[in-house]
């Protein structure tokens, strides 16, 4: 009972320190010892309801360790120090980007850190109003810096110049005293080539975007990080604000003041995604032309061929017009392809050899055998304009030699994968085959010199084997 009753006394007596500490924390927030923010005197009474309203929300302090929870007017709020969104963030970044240099890897980090603090303000914004029912654009505006200055962000001065409006003529020209941000710059005794206050401005443009319902971003003209006397800010709308930094540029040591714009990574993917669907329109339309060319070619040496008495002459017509037109299938795939750089190779090889017989097989009393068996649907364009080259070419003297009188016999066309980095193509025939004094290795005729020529372009391998029939097998690279 005695060791029970001990841990109970230690339990309420850790429960009371809590307690005391809770209520000690409770009467430090709600005790303040001036201004919340600075502004002209003809903002002064708005701003000063805003420091009583707001005030009287961030009273409403409730830490609770052994739940791990702050909780502010049933909000709940978190505790970050303030250095780890500042010079640590941004120096690890530098870190991890170091081959892209000190001045692109800054710029990637503070793009993240704005981006982040700009949706903060917007959506802080929008709960703060609903949760005080403010209407009035310059109400809204009033809350966010009495905000900002009680949880921890900096001290706001609104400058006289100011002329906060719901339009294209908004400017706000303020200073952060006591950002977080270049405070931790100045307590780690660095100095800082450009300014850092980054999350100060996108969360305080955030805050403001929300309240008056236009696009505005922020830029840091003057930073203490960077040794100046103040970190002032100048916001308008995005594709205003160039006009004020203007006279800035000209009384400032930088020659270029950066302008953050929201989700300025985002903006650059699309316009690379829109640019880039461009291109493929573009090169589809080019391949669509080439295709419409091609056949234009093709007809014409089809009209011409019908015109010449002599049949060896017009067999070689024909033979032109099946190579061009084993290209024109090409591009005419990879036309309504929605990959430029690969076609469907069954597709392709169902279009070609569906040609190449219509041409050849008129009696269709020659059997086509066309069978697959391959692990990728589909093949490179620069594999496929040469393979299909060298089907059009023995297919078609498959169906001119093969079967003499035009009797009947079977063609095999077969591809097949042989593992994920070689295709097999094998077309074989069972006719009379290739004669014995037909040197293959060193051929005379055109049609074998550009199979020769082509296997050694797909870096493949050629055997012929002449019994019952012919058999052409090649092993090529599949990349």
């Amino acid at each position: 009972m005695n060791k029970k009753t001990g841990s109970i006394r230690a339990l309420q007596a850790e429960i009371k320190k809590l307690t005391n500490e809770n209520n000690r924390l409770k009467k430090t927030a709600s005790k303040v010892q001036g201004p919340t923010v600075k502004v002209p005197a003809a903002f002064k009474p708005i701003f000063d309801k805003a420091q009583k309203t707001v005030g009287n929300y961030f009273k409403h302090l409730n830490l609770d360790p052994s739940r791990g929870t702050i909780d502010i007017d049933g909000e709940r709020y978190v505790l970050v120090r303030a250095s780890a969104l500042s010079i640590e963030f941004l120096n690890s970044f530098a870190a991890i980007y170091s081959d892209r240099g000190e001045e692109e890897a800054m710029s990637i980090g503070k793009n993240i850190l704005f981006d982040l603090s700009h949706v903060l303000g917007i959506e802080d914004a929008n709960r703060f109003h609903k949760k005080m029912n403010l209407v009035d654009p310059i109400s809204k505006l009033s809350a966010g810096p009495v905000h900002f200055a009680h949880s921890g962000w900096a001290f706001v001065d609104i400058l006289k110049e100011s002329k906060p409006s719901p339009d294209e003529n908004y400017y706000i020209k303020y200073n952060h005293p006591y950002s977080f941000e270049a405070d931790s710059w100045v307590k780690a005794k660095k100095k800082s080539k450009t300014p850092v206050c980054i999350m100060n401005a996108g969360y305080s443009s955030g805050w403001c975007e929300a309240s008056f319902g236009i696009p505005l971003t922020s830029v840091e003209i003057s930073c203490k990080a960077k040794g100046d006397k103040t970190c002032t800010f100048i916001m308008a709308p995005p594709d205003k604000i160039h006009l004020y930094l203007k006279d800035q540029k000209k009384n400032s040591r930088q020659k270029n003041i950066p302008v953050p714009a929201f989700l300025e990574r985002k903006k650059i993917e699309e316009g690379v995604k829109s640019s880039l669907h461009e291109k493929e329109v573009l090169l589809k339309e080019i391949h669509h032309r080439v295709k419409n060319n091609l056949q234009i070619i093709s007809s014409l040496l089809n009209l011409q061929a019908q015109k010449i008495e002599d049949k060896a002459a017009r067999e070689k017509f024909v033979e032109s017009i099946g190579r061009i037109r084993s290209m024109a299938i090409i591009h005419e795939l990879l036309y309504r392809s929605k990959n430029l750089a690969t076609i469907e190779i069954r597709e392709y090889l169902n279009e070609l050899v569906g040609f190449i017989s219509q041409t050849y097989n008129l009696k269709g009393n020659i059997k086509i055998d066309l069978r697959f068996d391959i692990d990728k649907e589909s093949i490179d364009i620069n594999k496929a304009i040469p393979c299909g080259i060298i089907i059009n070419e023995l297919l078609s003297n498959a169906f001119k030699y093969a079967f003499p009188g035009k009797k009947k016999g079977t063609i095999l066309v077969e591809l097949t994968g042989t593992g994920k980095r070689h295709y097999k193509l094998k077309i074989s025939d069972n006719g009379v085959g290739i004669p014995e004094h037909i040197n293959l290795l060193n051929p005379e005729t055109l049609g074998l010199q550009l199979i020769s020529s082509l296997v050694e372009q797909l870096d493949g391998k050629i055997k012929v084997t002449r019994k019952k029939g012919t058999d052409f097998t090649i092993v090529f690279s599949s990349s």
